[in-house]
């Protein structure tokens, strides 16, 4: 019995010791592995073509042009499809962090699962880098210290297109609304606009998240008789309300605003139909020449017009990868910070500052879609209206309600 007893004892202790080992190489592969960024995106539905692939490429992009590697170690870009469910993308966001090694998320156009997603990393002190979500919840209730808030947002958007409406004289409005939270926020964050400029609401609606039909939505919209009919959409949802408003008649009478428009949605409805339309963007690729050398590089890749989403993930990546060469640590909240400090100057951006929130503070642009008669050229599309700088475009930070800054 005792020969049995220091027989399991010894057996005992070899596993104890090749569990050692095993977790001990494994802390080495984690330390010495490839660094890996994850792209979390929409590759199937209707941001697909507003992100999708074109992130994953714009984010090899600014891998490549770092020369593929960071202290020392191999850069990796990983994807997946969130499928605009947010059970699904914290499922992959809360894998990719546990159990693959990855340092840092970036993308998630689907502002339901960017504030799951934004929950996940701020527990698990890693990076999120919400370059395709809007909702500005994000640098507010929701802020994180390890969320980054790097492209556009639903304030921004409507300070620039809402006000821009209401300054050419539209005084009464009917939101068509996506029902979740990007839809809610960006009707929200419009409306205090509206309210400011003294135009008035008359009515609203929602529709679901990538619904074919919008034909009981817009006659709602056409009987309430308002001036602009603001689409609190985006993406499929945006393209299949404008081209349904197109066939019932809706624009003889009404102007349609689209709050959160993306040049990808402008292609795909083609300009005979989106002329016209004012939209706000933190990107167009034909500004200057900087712009247009960077997008012939997507382009030649893609054969595809790059979206803010995707020029946003190129300077997210670029930020992110300098921080960590700066501080010489992979950790979380000491990236974040450095991210902080460091300046943003890219193609995209100008002297950008991220704010203690997590918001980027960036120059927007206000843009008029071309008549097919003034496009001269491939992807030809918009006319500047007007620059609006930053300080301006996104709400002050002691507005937001950022837990971060009432303790700073």
């Amino acid at each position: 019995m005792k020969a049995w007893v220091r027989s399991a004892r010894r057996a005992g202790c070899r596993s104890i010791g090749l569990a050692l080992t095993l977790v001990a190489a494994t802390s080495a592969s984690a330390q010495n592995g490839p660094v890996r960024l994850g792209v979390l995106t929409d590759m199937s539905s209707l941001y697909a073509d507003n992100g999708g692939q074109g992130s994953v490429v714009a984010a090899q992009m600014a891998v490549d042009d770092f020369k593929g590697r960071v202290l020392g170690r191999p850069i990796e870009i990983v994807a997946g499809d969130h499928q605009n469910k947010a059970d699904i993308g914290s499922a992959i966001a809360r894998r990719w962090l546990e159990n693959e090694n990855v340092e840092a998320i970036l993308d998630v156009p689907n502002s339901a699962v960017a504030l799951a997603v934004q929950g996940i990393t701020r527990d698990k002190k890693k990076l999120f880098l919400a370059t395709g979500a809007a909702t500005s919840r994000l640098t507010g209730d929701e802020c994180s210290p390890t969320g980054i808030h790097w492209t556009y947002d639903t304030y921004a958007l409507s300070q620039g297109t809402t006000r821009a409406i209401s300054r050419l004289g539209a005084k009464s409005w009917f939101f068509l609304s996506a029902d979740y939270s990007l839809g809610a926020q960006l009707e929200a964050d419009s409306r205090k606009v509206i309210d400011a400029t003294g135009g008035k609401v008359v009515g609203a609606v929602k529709h679901p998240i990538n619904t074919p039909d919008f034909s009981s939505f817009l006659l709602q919209a056409q009987a309430s008789k308002a001036d602009v009919i603001a689409l609190a959409d985006a993406g499929g949802d945006f393209i299949n309300a404008v081209k349904q408003a197109g066939e019932f008649g809706v624009t003889r009478g009404q102007k349609l605003a689209g709050l959160i428009v993306f040049i990808a949605d402008i292609h795909s409805l083609g300009l005979q139909s989106a002329q016209g339309l004012m939209l706000s963007s933190a990107f167009y690729w034909d500004l200057n020449d900087e712009t247009r050398a960077w997008s012939k590089r997507f382009i030649d890749k893609t054969g595809k017009v790059p979206t803010m989403i995707h020029a946003g993930t190129y300077g997210a990546v670029m930020h992110y990868l300098k921080a960590v060469e700066a501080a010489g640590t992979l950790d979380g909240p000491t990236v974040a910070a450095r991210m902080r400090e460091l300046p943003v100057n890219d193609f995209m951006t100008r002297n950008g500052k991220i704010r203690p929130d997590g918001r980027l503070v960036r120059d927007m642009y206000l843009f008029r879609v071309k008549s097919p008669e003034e496009s001269k050229y491939r992807f030809d599309y918009y006319q500047l209206l007007a620059t609006i700088p930053g300080e301006e475009a996104f709400r002050a930070m002691e507005d937001g309600g950022c837990p971060l800054v009432k303790k700073s």
